[in-house]
């Protein structure tokens, strides 16, 4: 593998040892797929970052442990590392742990790794379940903070959470869909894309009381447990639409619009209005061809700085941030963010 970093660089911005990764390099025999992968991602973080190796100042190194879709962790990786040079003179190193399904199982495996190689916080998005929780805590015992990001953990020992406020986010959708919907309207379509991620729990929560207390006379159709991977959502709505001739509305709070879109149009439904979250690369291609009405979006900058402040502040490394929840933007075409114009 051919690199420019120093050995000892990349086994700190991978976790491993400098033996694990000149192993690695050199292409030596007893390396599982898995190591080799980690030093890979290791040097293409250390060449993103490579203006925070200069930096003389402190360095910490934060975790950011996300389980989303390729395309959603990737704008959070994005995010983070463009707020990095903020918080100079200390280089704040971020590692990236990212996988498209995370059992809460291996989520706990992975804080547990995290806790025995040591790091100096943790900015995690995982599903809210009792292993998760623990290994949350267990994390606090070893004086590691952890900040939930996106969706909360709220009944673990974390530190903070930085976010979106889920539950006037699924207002808001229930708000507009109330007023876009026609009179004579009759079902309307939600998507999750795990039950156990509590923020879209709580998007879902604010949304259908909202709406049932707006309009009571209208449907609600559950399709969640895709992931927000397109084909496994595609497959839920289709299972649970499959009796359904008529969706006014869809109100997707976990992503995998393409396929939803594409599951409804092959049974001859076209809803009149479709509400959906956050701007990656599908959803802004949606937008752009009219298929999306809007799109709830937080800056996902504003996030993850708060979170990296927060770890900051655990340590006495600078002020905790005066705010930590996201301001909502409904965004059209006409008003796209500057950073996606």
């Amino acid at each position: 593998m051919t690199h420019r970093f120093p050995v000892k660089e990349i086994a700190l911005q991978s976790g491993l040892s400098t033996a694990t990764v000149d192993r690695v390099l050199n292409n030596r025999a007893h390396v599982s797929p898995q190591t080799r992968r980690r030093v890979e991602d290791a040097v293409e973080e250390l060449i993103r970052q490579e203006g925070q190796l200069a930096a003389r100042g402190r360095r910490v190194f934060i975790e950011v442990l996300v389980e989303a879709p390729k395309r959603f962790s990737r704008e959070i990786q994005r995010a983070s590392e463009a707020v990095l040079s903020e918080f100079k003179p200390i280089a704040l190193r971020p590692r990236f742990h990212v996988f498209e399904t995370l059992s809460p199982q291996d989520c706990a495996l992975e804080l547990e790794r995290i806790g025995r190689r040591g790091s100096q916080g943790v900015c995690l998005k995982a599903r809210d379940t009792g292993l998760v929780r623990a290994a949350i805590n267990a994390l606090t015992d070893r004086g590691i903070p952890v900040v939930t990001v996106f969706t909360d953990n709220p009944g673990s020992r974390r530190l903070a959470y930085a976010g979106l406020n889920n539950i006037r986010a699924g207002q808001t959708a229930a708000y507009l869909m109330h007023n876009w919907l026609p009179d004579d309207a009759e079902a309307v379509l939600t998507t999750l894309s795990q039950h156990s991620f509590q923020g879209e729990e709580h998007r879902y929560e604010g949304f259908s009381k909202q709406l049932r207390a707006l309009r009571p006379s209208i449907q609600l159709l559950d399709a969640s447990g895709g992931g927000g991977h397109n084909p496994a959502t595609g497959k839920e709505v289709a299972e649970q639409v499959v009796t359904q001739r008529r969706i006014d509305g869809v109100y997707s709070m976990g992503g995998g619009n393409r396929a939803i879109l594409t599951a409804l149009g092959d049974m001859g439904i076209q809803p009149s209005t479709f509400i959906a979250h956050d701007l990656d690369e599908d959803n802004l291609e949606l937008l752009a061809q009219s298929r999306l009405s809007v799109v709830l979006y937080h800056d996902l900058k504003c996030d993850m700085r708060a979170a990296f402040r927060q770890c900051l502040a655990f340590h006495g490394l600078a002020e905790a941030p005066s705010q930590l929840e996201s301001d909502i933007q409904i965004v059209t075409p006409m008003n796209l963010p500057a950073d996606y114009a």
